[in-house]
C-alpha cells in the first residue's frame, strides 16, 4: 500500500511516498480503508521534531482520520465490517490502510462525508474540552479567539456560539475574520504580523481591549501564542480564564505573571490528546456531544483545500505557512 513517510527530520519537502506492506489486525483493532485524512499543526511540529511526541522513523504523519472498515480483530464487539468510521490516532493515517484500537473509532452518521468526518475530531474535540472543561465558558460571556480562521480557531468560534457566548475572532486578515464572522463569530478584529517590539506589543493589547469592550474577555482561546500572547493576556477581564493552546507563531511566550496576579485570572494549559489517553470514557462521551452537534447544524468543518495522497507534503507545508483558512485535508483514492 502507498504512505507518506517522514524518514528523516525535517519539513515537508523531506516526506517521501513509497510502498509499504498492508496492515494486519490484531485483537481489540480494526482495520480501516482509509477515505481521508485531516492535517493539524502537531503534523508540521512532528516531522520536525518539535512536538511532544516523536515517533520512531520511518512514520506516517496525520492524526486524524476516516474511512470504511474492512477487518475486525479478536474481542471487539461494538464494531463490524462496512461501518464507516473516524479515527484519531496521534500519527500514522497518511496511508491506504491502517490499524487502530477500536476504542479510538467512532462510528458516524450516514448524513457525514468522509471529508467532514477527518476534519473533525482533533478540532472540536480540543476547542470543546477547552471551553468545555478547562474554561467554563458560560452563557453570555465573552470569548476572544485568537487564530480564529484557522481549524481549531473556527471550532471554537462556532462552539463558543453554541455554548451562548459573545465571540471575538482574532485573525491576520480581513478576509479571514469575515470567514470567523460567517461560522457564528459576533465581531472582530485585524492584527498585525508580528514580531512586535513593546510599542507593537502594547499598542496590540489596546486593540484586543476595544474589541472586546471594557469589562474585557472573560475567556480567550490562544492557538497562537509568541508576541501575541502577552498583549492578548491584558486584554482579561477579571477572574478570566486564559487557554493555552498551541504556538502557532512559532514562539512559546514568556508571561510576566504579575498580570494574573492583577487580573485574578488563570492561566489554562490544555492537552487534549493527553486527556483522551487519561479519560477514556469522558473522551467518547464528547464526541457523542459533537456529533450530535453536528447533527443539530451547530458545528460543521470547513474543509477550505483538499490534496491526493500523493500531494500531502503539500497539504501540511500549506498548512506550515498559515495562509491556510479552515481545515487542509488529504484524500485516498
Amino acid at each position: 500500500m502507498k504512505a507518506l513517510l517522514s524518514k528523516v527530520t525535517g519539513g515537508p519537502e523531506t516526506l517521501v511516498i513509497e510502498d509499504i506492506p498492508a496492515p494486519t489486525v490484531k485483537p481489540g483493532t480494526a482495520l480501516i480503508d482509509v477515505k481521508a485524512i485531516g492535517i493539524n499543526f502537531p503534523d508540521v511540529l512532528m516531522i520536525e521534531d518539535k512536538y511532544q511526541f516523536k515517533p520512531p522513523r520511518p512514520f506516517a504523519p496525520g492524526g486524524e482520520l476516516s474511512g470504511v472498515i474492512s477487518a475486525i480483530g479478536e474481542g471487539v464487539t461494538n464494531l463490524k465490517v462496512g461501518d464507516r468510521v473516524l479515527a484519531q490516532i496521534g500519527s500514522g493515517a497518511l496511508v491506504e490502510q491502517v490499524v487502530a484500537p477500536a476504542g479510538r473509532l467512532t462510528k458516524i452518521p450516514d448524513n457525514m462525508p468522509y471529508d467532514d468526518a477527518a476534519a473533525f475530531i482533533l478540532t472540536y474535540g480540543t476547542s470543546y474540552h477547552a471551553l468545555k472543561d478547562r474554561g467554563h465558558l458560560k452563557a453570555g460571556e465573552t470569548l476572544l479567539v485568537l487564530g480564529a480562521a484557522g481549524g481549531v480557531g473556527l471550532s471554537a468560534v462556532e462552539l463558543g456560539k453554541a455554548m451562548g457566548a459573545k465571540v471575538i475572532a482574532a485573525c491576520s486578515t480581513q478576509e479571514k475574520v469575515d470567514l470567523a464572522i460567517k461560522h457564528g463569530a459576533d465581531s472582530g478584529v485585524v492584527y498585525g504580523r508580528g514580531p512586535f517590539d513593546k510599542d507593537g506589543q502594547r499598542a496590540l493589547g489596546q486593540l484586543f481591549k476595544d474589541a472586546c469592550g471594557p469589562d474585557g474577555a472573560d475567556v480567550i482561546y490562544d492557538a497562537v501564542g509568541g508576541d501575541y500572547a502577552e498583549p492578548a493576556l491584558r486584554s482579561i477581564a477579571w477572574e478570566g480564564r486564559y487557554l493555552v493552546i498551541g504556538f502557532a507563531a512559532g514562539d512559546i511566550p514568556k508571561i510576566p505573571l504579575n498580570l494574573a496576579l492583577l487580573k485574578g485570572c488563570d492561566i489554562v494549559g490544555v492537552f487534549w490528546g493527553n486527556w483522551t489517553t487519561r479519560n477514556p470514557g469522558l473522551f467518547q462521551q464528547s464526541i457523542e456531544e459533537l456529533i450530535d452537534l453536528y447533527g443539530q447544524g451547530k458545528i460543521k468543518p470547513y474543509v477550505s483545500e483538499r490534496f491526493p495522497l500523493s500531494k500531502g507534503a503539500d497539504a501540511i507545508a500549506h498548512l506550515g505557512s498559515r495562509k491556510a483558512m479552515g481545515k487542509v485535508v488529504v484524500t485516498v483514492d
